[in-house]
């Protein structure tokens, strides 16, 4: 592969990691939630059992600071709660409400809505095997948002 190969590589992966990010977000505000891109990778990490403010900064790649933050932005919106943590006293954790996981719901109904034209482009085949080869590359998260 040349450079310049290289370079149009990286850049249709991240074009394409950016629109799949706002249209999911466009999807989910159409859906009547209040949310920003931010949440839905938080809500990665939170959902199924919940984790503390400093596992969703490590899983985000922020200070602990920046997560508490978004923690309590969360919980002002009702979309998460705080929690006395079942394994440590002072810890609290952080769980997803009934309107955060809706609010996952819609944003799964909008992940639908915005490959699809993908699948139109290349049909449903070639879009299972791009899927399969960047598991490949990518096996595991965390799944971050790029600031």
């Amino acid at each position: 592969m040349e450079n310049s190969e290289a370079i149009a590589l990286t850049a249709a992966l991240l074009t394409a990691a950016g629109d799949l990010t706002r249209r999911i977000n466009d999807g989910v505000v159409a859906r009547g939630f209040d949310a920003r891109p931010a949440y839905g990778f938080a809500f990665a990490r939170l959902a199924p059992d919940g984790a503390t403010a400093t596992d969703l900064a490590a899983h985000l790649g922020v200070t602990k600071q920046a997560a508490s933050q978004l923690v309590d932005e969360l919980v002002r919106k009702g979309y998460a709660e705080r929690r006395p943590h079942p394994g440590d006293a002072r810890a609290r954790l952080v769980v997803l409400t009934e309107s955060g996981w809706a609010c996952m719901r819609a944003a799964e109904e909008a992940a639908l809505d915005a490959v699809r034209p993908w699948v139109d482009l290349l049909g449903e085949g070639e879009v299972r095997v791009l899927c399969d080869r960047l598991r490949r590359i990518a096996p595991y998260g965390p799944l971050r948002p790029t600031w």
